[in-house]
């Protein structure tokens, strides 16, 4: 081993004879008296004394490995160190400064600063390892800082630039992306948890329950028997709700963000990459008045019906729902707008998405549809746990189903299901079961007596008045609890589920 005693002090990084920077230490703001030009945030000797604590005690490495990488030292040389460092001790091997100096001695990387000697004045100026995890938190807090400077730097070139193919609007929310990434990867205190920590969480979340007199521990989806099979819309789950056209979806979906935030007091993101904010909020007005939908939008209404509409308006504004009507919403936008609306009210409690299919991943109309729904759920999931809140997509379902006798969709029948029954903690399906029946009104055969065709009829409308007002909610996958249906009451001239009561029956015509 060479012998590193009779080494000078170490002073590898020597200021300039003007004196605009520390020698070896942090040069955060300062500034050249005659440029006035400030130094990105660094600390020299913070960086030496924490390579010179590893190569010391390997030990102290299983301190800073979890958040410190090789790219978050100002000085690339020590990255380089710290990276030759982690590969030793990740491959069981002693790393200390003869270890490396074999590694560096070919590398022209350190001969301007001594070579392999400067390994051995690193290992040999340590003071104490004690430190090791506050010189690497200051270390990565320096990285931050610059990082945001090169960030501010861009946001700046590019709002002088003007592009009308990049417009102020999307530069801002591209910035808030990449800033809410940098702040996510500036929590550095994610990692395993202890578990009386989980536990006390749990409780609490127990005890809100139990508080509002309920048996689940949800948003509640203001629909009885759904949440006692759900336990409520639970938090970070991504829940799948898929239909046929015209069973319902948006409307099911609008009921439930509706009870959550008038009910439960929630926060409600809803993104509908479909219909117009206009015309979500007329559904909304619609069932609440119960007008008729068709009624309010060709403006067929009385001075009294008008007065209804006006007072319901009053009372819903009070309620914490944001409506994004923005057409194919890339995943990332979806996040960013959430983060921000999370952020600007206190909380966010629920996020709709109407509808999956909708919305466009990263490559932004991949070829292959498939992986861009994968990475699309992905995203979702991912923004379910990274906010904590439950979110809900809405799904088309494929048209095999019209395809079968039986009408019920199955899991198999989403479009590109792989991925969305994979990543989906819930899936539900709506069925309505008139919806089909109702084409199958009998029609008199050639040669049937009158007494034939007339039971036939009989027995169709009997069934058509038992079914006609029915709407089951097919629960098809539940990380949480039991599979299963549940019967709903669904009101189609104002789009209104709720609850189904069983002596409920439907006097009038079948067709809607």
């Amino acid at each position: 081993m060479d012998n590193f005693e009779d080494t000078p002090p170490i002073d590898p990084f020597s200021p300039p004879e003007d004196g605009s920077l520390v020698p070896g230490g942090a040069t955060t703001a300062l500034t050249d008296p005659g440029l006035g030009l400030r130094q990105p945030p660094k600390n020299i000797e913070v960086e030496q004394g924490l390579l010179g604590a590893l190569l010391t005690n390997n030990m102290a490495f299983e301190r800073v490995s979890d958040f410190l990488q090789p790219e978050h030292f100002a000085e690339p040389v020590h990255g380089r160190i710290f990276g030759a460092i982690q590969a030793l001790i990740e491959r069981g091997e002693i790393a200390d400064a003869a270890r490396l100096k074999t590694m560096f001695d070919q590398d022209g990387a350190l001969e301007e600063i001594g070579g392999g000697r400067y390994l051995g004045e690193l290992q040999a100026s340590v003071v104490s390892i004690i430190n090791a995890t506050d010189y690497a938190r200051t270390i990565y807090d320096m990285h931050l800082r610059r990082q945001l400077i090169d960030l501010g730097e861009v946001v700046v070139n590019e709002a002088f630039s003007i592009d009308l193919e990049n417009p102020p609007m999307q530069q801002i929310e591209r910035a808030e992306e990449q800033l809410y990434s940098l702040a996510d990867k500036g929590e550095i205190e994610n990692g395993p948890k202890a578990f009386k920590n989980i536990l006390t969480s749990t409780v609490a979340i127990i005890d809100a329950a139990v508080s509002r007199d309920g048996d689940y521990t949800g948003i509640p989806s203001g629909f009885t028997d759904l949440d006692k099979k759900l336990g409520g819309l639970n938090r970070s789950d991504l829940i799948i709700l898929a239909a046929r056209p015209a069973m319902g979806k948006t409307a099911l979906v609008t009921n439930m963000a509706f009870n959550a935030a008038q009910k439960a007091g929630g926060k409600i993101a809803f993104f509908s990459l479909e219909m117009a904010s206009e015309q979500l909020a007329t559904r909304m007005l619609s069932e609440q008045t119960g007008i008729s939908s068709e009624v309010i939008r060709k403006g067929e209404i009385n001075k009294d019906q008008f007065g209804t509409i006006y007072n319901v308006a009053r009372e819903l504004e009070t309620l914490d729902f944001f409506i994004d009507d923005t057409p194919a919403l890339p995943v990332a936008a979806l996040r960013t707008r959430a983060r921000r609306l999370k952020r600007q009210y206190g909380g966010l409690d629920l996020i709709v998405v109407d509808y999956l299919q909708l919305m466009q991943g990263r490559s932004g109309g991949s070829e292959n549809r498939v992986q861009e729904i994968s990475e699309i759920t992905r995203g979702l999931k991912g923004i379910a746990k990274e906010l904590d809140v439950p979110v809900i997509a809405l799904s088309q379902l494929s048209r095999q189903v019209e395809n079968r006798d039986d009408k019920r969709p199955q899991l198999a029948d989403l479009r590109e299901s792989g991925s969305i029954e994979q990543d989906a903690d819930v899936v539900l399906f709506i069925y309505r079961e008139a919806y089909y029946e109702q084409n199958k009104m009998p029609i008199k055969k050639g040669e049937e007596d009158e007494s034939t065709f007339a039971s036939r009829m009989d027995t169709w409308q009997n069934h058509m008045e038992t079914i006609h007002n029915q709407a089951s909610v097919i629960i098809s996958k539940n990380r949480h609890g039991p599979t299963g249906d549940v019967t709903l009451y669904f009101d189609g001239s104002t789009t209104k589920f709720s609850d189904y009561v069983p002596d409920d029956r439907y006097a009038g015509s079948p067709g809607y």
